[in-house]
């Protein structure tokens, strides 16, 4: 986990408070899912990561059993979303 993690997000936001969420994807690293408030965190492989609320597990599923994950991403969450940081 890089520094500049910790500095953005707090405990209850931390990765590691969350469910990780399989996923095979060119461009996204990692996901995470907290279903109790839909929180969504995204780290890239590009090193990017980002912080979202009020995602459904509709949503996540969608995304992890999408041909592009990433394309999903671009076209499905990250324009439906509110994004919280990063």
């Amino acid at each position: 986990m890089s520094v500049m993690l910790k500095k953005k997000f707090c405990k209850t936001e931390d990765p590691r408070h969350m469910k990780e969420v399989s996923v095979n994807s060119r461009i996204i690293k990692s996901i995470y899912f907290r279903p109790e408030d839909g929180r969504l965190y995204i780290q890239f492989k590009n090193g990017e990561e980002r912080l979202f609320e009020g995602v459904t597990e509709e949503a996540i599923h969608a995304m992890v059993a999408a041909p592009s994950p990433g394309q999903h991403y671009i076209d499905h969450i990250r324009t439906r979303f509110k994004r919280l940081a990063a």
